[in-house]
């Protein structure tokens, strides 16, 4: 089969590597995306079933601190309509019944399920981070005063501190990025929660899905889906053919000057194999990923906000269930997400079950959430006519310890004839870092053509 010869080769259709071929081809470079999928999205993919709009991963942007997808946003004439405000809040569930409020400023009046010292401890972390947040850098996480603590080493040691891990930053954690707290770092989650004003800050979504962007920026590039890359290697020859040599798995080779693996980590460290250089493997060995797993429940009404002050989501704690971590009301975070007179939730497995589900058929996984997710939202399962389970094996970065010691080392190394995109290059667990790793990408890509160092390329406010 004849090689097919091209400029940059970017391997991922999902939103960071839309976002390298974006910012690629606006500097004049010739970009071919390649995804084994049939659609592009990856993460942010969203489906439409019988009216039912399902955000399959992703569900949220925020209004600050997402300064890089405001950027697309505005470079692919997304009207600012077309990005609503989620109004309602969070929630949290605990004593029995759920609490508004969690994580925002009026938590600390309504209590949002803790008591007064846990409500102090609260208090008393919010001042200690206002007066240090510029050390929580979101670029650089791995230089967060709080080092490589796990998020269950940080709050050790108080008993406030243990409540607010116990009712907040726990299920917080858990329900946004599938973390357990004695296995991911503190640093990634505070840096990125400050960066966009807190938990309580301003959270919008697209009117038409999450995938909106990410199909917005692919009309514009020249994508090509349904083909899976299964290796990825130095491209050089005897005959002196250089750059990036890409094979597929129906057997086509593809040689590019240069590549963007736009991949999670465990991904790219199989597409490299042995050809991956030395001072790349620490890093990518230690971004290692949680598990995604949800359950969509298409109902026949739209069930009602868990709390009186309307929220959207409710957060439930381990200390409450280790099945069931959470639950979004869809129909509730914007319109147009279920049929008129219907409803749609989403029921997010926990961290400690996920592992042990992932493999089991979509009926049984359904069956095991929904019946915990009942106990939080009464009403659910008679509502359900219909569930759809979305899986990610691969779904968030896990944000372990062994990544905050690596990730400057791996910043530091020389550019390549490969870079890397995805929210694990941040450290950043969300689709603002995976947009801003496409553009650190398209950086360096540029940065190596031009023959330039490292000391060229800059992480901060890419």
């Amino acid at each position: 089969m004849d090689e097919v010869e091209v400029d940059v080769a970017v391997v991922g259709a999902g939103i960071a590597g839309l976002s390298a071929a974006h910012h690629l081809a606006a500097a004049g470079r010739a970009v071919r995306v390649f995804d084994g999928a049939d659609r592009v999205g990856g993460r942010m993919a969203s489906s439409r079933v019988d009216g039912w709009l399902l955000d399959e991963g992703a569900e949220t942007i925020a209004g600050a601190g997402y300064e890089a997808t405001w950027e697309l946003i505005r470079a692919v004439g997304l009207p600012e309509d077309e990005v609503p405000v989620v109004e309602p809040g969070f929630a949290l569930w605990r004593g029995g019944r759920a609490h508004p409020h969690l994580g925002h400023p009026r938590g600390l009046l309504t209590g949002a399920g803790l008591s007064w010292r846990g409500r102090w401890a609260w208090l008393r972390f919010a001042a200690e981070l206002a007066t240090r947040w510029r050390e929580f850098d979101p670029d650089r996480p791995e230089s967060a005063p709080s080092g490589d603590a796990t998020l269950s080493a940080y709050c050790a040691g108080s008993a406030g501190r243990e409540e607010l891990l116990a009712a907040m930053l726990q299920p917080l954690s858990s329900h946004c990025f599938g973390w357990r707290p004695d296995s991911s770092a503190v640093a990634p989650m505070v840096a990125t929660l400050l960066s966009v004003g807190g938990a309580g800050a301003r959270w919008m979504t697209y009117r038409d899905g999450m995938d909106t962007l990410a199909r917005r920026l692919a009309e514009r590039l020249p994508v090509e889906l349904g083909r899976r890359v299964v290796s990825v290697r130095d491209g050089s020859t005897p005959g002196g053919a250089g750059g990036v040599l890409l094979e597929f798995a129906d057997g086509a080779r593809v040689r590019a000057r240069q590549a963007v693996l736009a991949v999670p980590a465990p991904l790219a460290l199989e597409l490299r194999g042995d050809d991956l250089p030395d001072g790349e493997r620490p890093y990518l060995a230690a971004s290692t990923y949680a598990p995604m797993l949800k359950v969509a429940c298409l109902l026949d009404r739209p069930l009602p906000s868990p709390t009186r002050a309307p929220s959207y989501a409710l957060s439930v704690p381990e200390e409450e269930s280790r099945v069931c971590t959470g639950l979004v009301l869809d129909h509730l975070k914007a319109d147009g997400r279920a049929p008129e007179g219907k409803g749609l939730v989403t029921a997010f497995a926990s961290p400690w079950a996920s592992p042990g589900l992932l493999g089991e058929p979509d009926e049984r996984v359904a069956e095991v959430v929904c019946a915990e997710a009942e106990r939080f939202l009464p009403g659910l399962r008679a509502a359900t006519v219909r569930t759809l389970v979305h899986r990610f094996p691969l779904g968030l970065p896990q944000g372990a310890p062994a990544a905050v010691r690596e990730r400057a080392a791996f910043l530091a190394r020389p550019t390549g004839a490969v870079e890397y995109a995805g929210d694990w290059v941040m450290l950043r667990p969300s689709s603002e870092g995976a947009v801003r790793s496409g553009k650190l990408a398209a950086r360096r890509v540029l940065a190596h053509a031009a023959g330039a160092g490292p000391a060229r390329v800059v992480v901060g406010r890419v």
